[in-house]
This record gives structure tokens, sequence and C-alpha cells, in this order.
């Protein structure tokens, strides 16, 4: 009889704990920039969730967020050797959002790293076709070639990228 006022205690304690779990696992909310992909054992949905209220079945379904804003990436400093064999450091700067969020989810593992492993390659290989003079007087003709390039290789993966491209 002197357990008693333990055990209420513990029960209502572990209620509590069970209460709280279960409402922040059912319960997400998201911002009105972002998207929700849900999968319902393993199986995604037709479009993406949000903003907004969204009620999710424990252990049943599971969520993955999706920025919708346009994200800005720098690129990491680029060693290009020049048509004329000039070495020349550049760096870039990305700007991309995602149009689809279930397609970028799905069709690719990661696809931010995805996008800026694609800016580094591109980038390398257009400076490369070029002398250093070009580089230097057609840099607006460079980022326009850059970002076409760009805006067809993401288009699978349902990802646009705008403006591309600095050097120094």
């Amino acid at each position: 009889s002197t357990l008693f006022p333990y055990t209420t205690l513990f029960r209502s304690g572990f209620l509590a704990f069970a209460v709280i779990f279960i409402a922040t696992n059912i319960i997400k909310v998201l911002r009105e920039y972002e998207r929700g992909v849900i999968f319902t054992l393993g199986r995604v949905g037709r479009k993406a969730a949000g903003p907004g209220l969204i009620l999710l079945i424990p252990l049943i379904q599971q969520m993955r967020k999706v920025d919708m804003r346009t994200l800005v990436h720098d690129v990491p400093t680029q060693d290009v050797i020049s048509q004329d064999n000039v070495s020349v450091k550049v760096n870039a700067v990305i700007y991309y959002r995602v149009v689809d969020a279930v397609r970028a989810i799905v069709q690719v593992e990661n696809y931010m790293v995805a996008t800026s492993q694609l800016a580094q390659t591109t980038l390398r290989s257009v400076l490369g076709k070029h002398d250093l003079d070009e580089m230097l007087q057609e840099r607006e003709k460079l980022n326009k070639d850059i970002q076409a390039i760009l805006d067809q290789q993401t288009r699978p993966e349902e990802r646009r990228v705008g403006k591309e491209g600095r050097s120094r």
C-alpha cells in the first residue's frame, strides 16, 4: 500500500511522455516556403504536402521537408587550365530552387550536393575551352553558357539554376 502513490505517479508520467511523443510524431507544421514529401510504408504520395498543418500516422508515414525558396551556394574555388595553358582560379555562386519537391527527393539522393558538384564540373569544363582573354572579355556570355548547361542538366530533378559565375 505504500507503493500506491509511486505507481500512480509512474503511470501518469509514462502516460504524459507517451502523449507528448505521439503528438510530436503526428503533428508537423510546414512554413509557407516548405513542402513535405510524405512516404507511406516507403511509397511516396502523388504531390508534396504543405504549407500548414500536416498530420502523420506514426510508424506508417514519414516526411522529408524541402525548402522551395531560391537557395544560394558558394562554389569552392576551382583551378582551371585555359585553352592557352594558363592556370586560373575561378569561384562562383549558384542560385537554384526546387520546382517539384517529390521528384527532387525521389530521383536524386542529395539534390543540394548534386547541384553543387554539377556546377563545379560545368564551370571547369566550359572555362577550359576558352583562352584567358576570352574569359576576361566575355564573362556574361560564359555565364549564360554555364547557366544553359546547368538548366538542361537539372531538368530531370526539377531544379532550376540561376545566374552563376564570377572569376578573379
